[in-house]
């Protein structure tokens, strides 16, 4: 118990780690990028995943970009998993979708 205990305390210290790094990554690119204002608020979310491991998820709203982290709690390990950029996807009206799309119910609500 008290094994976990410590690796959960150091795997919490590790994910602010990695926060505070992201953040000085992301807002570095950033910078370099016209039409940005640094200063933004990264979005994070934890849940748990597969082998008792930790996942990080860091969204910078204004890059539109995504990254998910793995972090071992026993290790303190972080991984990076994926990076995404959203910009694109925000922009679709549907995607993989089943009935009713957006489009029926917008019909259905037109004809009415």
């Amino acid at each position: 118990m008290r094994q976990t205990s410590l690796g959960a305390l150091i795997g919490a210290g590790l994910v602010l780690l990695t926060l505070a790094i992201v953040g000085l990554r992301t807002e570095a690119v950033a910078q370099s990028r016209s039409g940005y204002e640094p200063g933004g608020d990264l979005i994070t979310l934890t849940s748990a995943a597969a082998e008792n491991r930790q996942q990080l998820t860091v969204i910078d709203p204004h890059l539109r970009v995504m990254c998910i982290y793995h972090v071992d709690p026993a290790t303190g390990v972080v991984s990076l998993k994926s990076v995404r950029n959203i910009q694109w996807d925000l922009m679709m009206q549907e995607f993989n979708g089943v009935s009713p799309l957006p489009r029926e119910i917008q019909a259905m609500l037109q004809n009415h």
